[in-house]
């Protein structure tokens, strides 16, 4: 077994000696034991982290690397107009915290309109209907966007520490205090 170890960051397709192709749902997975696209038996072991990314490239104790692909699989994609709309539609579905894959057609000359994907889900299609969407069930890649604090190969993390004290004035001093820390990336 090819033991897979370490996240190399979007890479080229001829930087990979396999591919992995995998369903959104298995690529939420640190731990994993796989098939590659060429029949080799491969076991992920990183570290908890964002979902793997198509053209995402891991690399093995051994040094070679695989390269991931999104399988295709059953999506619901939901257009509407650019600008406003897609904005409300985005927002609405994002505060159910789902994953959203966001893209962009072209409508006609002049005209744009947007589209929000994601898994198979009644109750977010319902609510997207209802915001206006024109919905499409079929079979693509979901491949969700990554969140602003977990964009691959970019950005850098800090994090704020925040410190309470309390005292006590008594027959001595008694002082304590409760820290706490918030972290982001940017």
């Amino acid at each position: 077994m090819l033991k897979l170890i370490e996240r190399l960051g979007l890479i080229d397709e001829s930087a990979a000696s396999d591919t992995l192709t995998l369903p959104f749902e298995l690529r939420i997975r640190g731990r994993l034991k796989a098939q590659s696209d060429s029949g080799r038996e491969l076991g992920l072991f990183l570290d908890r982290g964002p979902v793997l990314r198509s053209g995402e490239g891991l690399k093995a104790e051994s040094g070679e690397v695989v390269r991931v692909s999104a399988a295709v699989e059953p999506v619901v994609t939901a257009r509407v107009s650019a600008g406003l709309p897609l904005a409300r539609l985005a927002y609405h579905l994002g505060n159910r915290h789902v994953q959203l894959a966001l893209g962009e057609d072209e409508q006609g000359e002049d005209e744009k309109g947007g589209w929000v994907r994601f898994p198979p889900d009644h109750v977010l299609e319902e609510l997207a209907e209802r915001l206006g969407a024109e919905l499409e069930h079929h079979n693509a890649t979901f491949d969700p966007e990554p969140g602003a604090y977990n964009q691959v190969g970019g950005g850098h993390s800090h994090s704020h520490a925040h410190g309470h004290s309390h005292s006590q004035d008594r027959d001595h001093d008694h002082e304590h205090s409760h820290g706490h820390e918030h972290h982001h990336a940017h």
